[in-house]
């Protein structure tokens, strides 16, 4: 069985933010990465999302993300197909897509 995953554009994710809309941002990137840049606070490295599902909110939407969306794609599958999670969505482009079009200077690991 495939998962379509949801996916939100980083342009949506900054209007959520602008207009005050309640949704968690959970990095998934390496502690290394992490340490570079960020977006949130909420870190739960990719390798332990699963294990660790209960610490991801399930009452709000929550937007899932990575360097480039490869592994928040991958993650939001897995927690959606094993533990039926309904409000995750994976950042188009990541980080990395986040940066180039709302902060270019920001450095990326």
């Amino acid at each position: 069985m495939n998962t379509i995953v949801p996916v939100i554009l980083p342009a949506t994710m900054k209007k959520w933010l602008d207009h005050g809309k309640e949704f968690k941002i959970l990095d998934i990137r390496e502690a290394h990465e992490v340490s570079v840049s960020r977006l949130s606070e909420f870190h739960i490295p990719m390798a332990f999302c699963l294990a660790r599902q209960a610490e991801i909110p399930r009452d709000i939407p929550v937007i899932v993300y990575c360097r480039s969306g490869a592994r928040s794609s991958a993650t939001v599958s897995a927690l959606s197909s094993k533990h039926g999670f309904e409000n995750l969505h994976s950042l188009k482009g990541g980080i990395t897509e986040w940066a180039k079009v709302f902060e270019p200077g920001m450095e990326i690991a």
